[in-house]
């Protein structure tokens, strides 16, 4: 059975930088596509951050593009999400998924197409 666990989130003050982590069991990680989504009150969730795990392949949202950087652990089957130069509106709920939908090499930005979640992590931005 597959498991997602983030860990990592907190309070920052503007400006600054976090890193949460994604930790999976239960699945072939290397097969899938892992992507970081998030969601703020009152708001959809949506990605911001995606990674095919087979060829490295990257996909990021404009609203975090050039301050947030996603990579991997192939040892430790864990996923992460630098967060640098954050702001107000990263405050939000962040969740790791695993889906298995690829186009042209890079993942899916659907939550549809991610079949595995973890329970999400807070991360709340002030000024």
């Amino acid at each position: 059975q597959a498991q997602l666990v983030e860990s990592g989130g907190g309070s920052m003050t503007a400006g600054g930088s976090l890193r949460i982590s994604c930790a999976t069991t239960g699945y072939t990680f290397g097969r899938y596509c892992m992507g970081w989504f998030r969601q703020a009150t009152g708001q959809e969730r949506k990605a911001i951050a995606t990674t095919n795990t087979r060829n490295g392949g990257t996909t990021y949202d404009d609203s975090v593009k050039g301050r947030f950087t996603i990579s991997q652990d192939d040892a430790n089957d864990t996923l992460y999400l630098q967060m640098n130069s954050l702001k107000l509106e990263d405050t939000a709920m962040y969740y790791c998924a695993a889906g298995r939908r690829f186009t042209a090499g890079l993942c899916s930005q659907e939550m549809g197409d991610y079949d595995y979640w973890g329970q999400g992590t807070q991360v709340t931005v002030s000024s």
